[in-house]
């Protein structure tokens, strides 16, 4: 009960004792007044929802940190009483979100229709809900809502930057010859012929097999002699820098003006992990076959594989991904490289200042691969310093290496040779 509601009841009872006092009729008839008032508005503010439905269509639901994401709400009054206020007030924990409206009244068997749009700063899952719906009577004595549960969330990539340029070290391949290891992808390489199995493409049927056996027949491939590429990224809490931030959005923003930029949140962790996501989709456009390790709130690792689908994959594992792990850089790579095949490049992207990322690259080199370097400047997030001596190190060793610090174009950083 709302204080308004509390006042005309205490009205209704001091009228009621002042009548049996005094006698005076009065006061009986102020308190069938108040009396009328709240039974009326008690009964009113029970049917204000009755009936009333919300959906909520959210046009894709993954995307990409900075775009702009769009959700449809639909209001439907199908009675015929109108309703003199709804209010639709949109509990989402997505940052920003802007799907809470006002209506002050809707007739009946009418509907309102409006799109919420909401820019998307930070990478994640988030439900699209719950959406609560609220009214109730004239004068506000009893108000009423109702929840709407969640149905659907969005995914939020990270944010991809275009590299235009970034070593691509030739590997050692094994002359021509094919890798001899089975892959679900379709090469140049057939290997020979399999029974078939439930979701095998049409274009991996073998006909003139299929013809002899009275049976559906699927070839299958083996991998090309071109080297892969892992990513190494390095989830360790240890050393994780940030500067406090926050978000404001302020309601009426226009998110479609043309001189928006968007920021990187000022975090190592969101540098590293959008560095990945550069890298690996510019990678894969090169036709390379990508895997990915990372060791965050569990172990994550992605068998090199090419084409969207994999960068799919690539993009779902980082937007979940979170820099809480306890592996060093360096304890990741002694861990995996024993599965990595020999002339494969290998990209460590780390925000760590210590030797062990030189010594980690050198293990590398010394088992017949080829790594790649990128350095996330903690110093610049308020962090370690060391970044400058490390990269110094590592050219000294022959290694490619790029630094990306706080504020930088991240697309142009790691295109970058200084």
């Amino acid at each position: 009960m709302t204080t308004g509601a509390r006042l005309v009841l205490a009205l209704l009872v001091i009228c009621l004792l002042s009548g049996a006092a005094t006698g005076a009729q009065i006061y009986y008839r102020l308190a069938y007044v108040w009396a009328f008032l709240l039974v009326t508005t008690w009964l009113w503010s029970r049917l204000a929802l009755r009936g009333i439905r919300l959906a909520r269509q959210p046009r894709a639901t993954r995307a990409q940190m900075g775009q702009i994401f769009e959700t449809r709400f639909t209001l439907d009054n199908p009675g015929r009483l109108p309703r003199l206020w709804l209010v639709v007030r949109d509990e989402s924990p997505l940052p920003g979100t802007q799907g809470s409206r006002l209506f002050p009244i809707i007739e009946g068997r009418r509907g309102r229709t409006y799109l919420a749009r909401t820019r998307l700063l930070r990478r994640g899952v988030f439900p699209l809900g719950p959406t609560i719906l609220e009214s109730g009577d004239p004068f506000g004595l009893f108000p009423v809502s109702l929840s709407v549960p969640a149905a659907e969330s969005i995914l939020v990539y990270p944010m991809l930057a275009d590299v235009r340029q970034f070593p691509n070290p030739a590997g050692i391949l094994p002359g021509g010859d094919a890798l001899r290891r089975r892959t679900p992808q379709v090469t140049p390489n057939a290997a020979g012929v399999r029974e078939y199995a439930p979701g095998d493409p049409l274009n991996r049927i073998h006909w003139p097999s299929t013809a002899r056996r009275d049976r559906l027949i699927s070839k299958e491939f083996e991998l090309d002699p071109q080297a892969e590429v892992w990513i190494f990224l390095d989830a360790s809490y240890t050393g994780q820098a940030s500067i406090p931030y926050e978000i404001k959005i302020e309601e009426g923003e226009d998110i479609w003006r043309r001189d928006y930029v968007f920021a990187l949140p000022p975090s190592t962790e969101e540098y590293a992990i959008s560095a990945t996501a550069s890298l690996g989709r510019h990678y894969l456009r090169l036709g390379r076959s990508v895997g990915f390790v990372s060791e965050g709130q569990s172990l994550s690792i992605l068998p090199p594989e090419r084409g969207g689908r994999q960068l799919g994959k690539l993009l779902e594992a980082l937007a979940m991904l979170k820099a809480e792990g306890n592996l060093s850089l360096r304890g990741l790579v002694e861990v995996q490289a024993q599965h990595l095949s020999r002339g494969c490049t290998v990209v460590l992207i780390t925000h760590s200042v210590e030797e062990d990322v030189a010594l980690a690259a050198d293990y590398l080199v010394r088992r017949g691969q080829r790594p790649v370097v990128v350095l996330i400047d903690a110093s610049s997030f308020n962090g370690p310093t060391g970044t400058n001596q490390l990269a110094e190190m590592l050219r000294f060793l022959r290694m490619p290496v790029r630094v990306v610090r706080r504020g930088d174009d991240l697309g142009a950083a790691l295109t970058s040779t200084i």
